[in-house]
């Protein structure tokens, strides 16, 4: 990994668990705690567009109050929401 590349993952998390909202923090943030460090270097600048989503949108199409845009469909959004799915399986 060269030095430009892990400066863009580490601003990508802190951005992804420092989004404004707890909520968003916890589930978007730690989606990418999880994936950081296997996300292809062809997929960063699909997830810094995803980060500059709003909390209350993304929120929203987590919990399917809002339909997902297509631009967010069969993307790394899925991923966001199959994390999602897996923390509350167990609630």
């Amino acid at each position: 990994m060269t030095a430009a590349l892990d400066v863009r993952r580490k601003r990508l998390l802190f951005r992804a668990t420092h989004r404004g909202t707890k909520e968003a923090d916890a589930i978007v943030g730690g989606f990418f705690r999880e994936v950081i460090a296997s996300l292809p270097e062809d997929k960063l600048d699909e997830a810094e567009a995803l980060i500059e989503e709003s909390d209350l949108d993304m929120m929203d199409w987590i919990m399917g109050r809002l339909e997902i845009p297509a631009q967010w469909r069969n993307s790394l959004f899925d991923g966001v929401l199959e994390y999602y799915r897996r923390l509350t399986k167990h609630i």
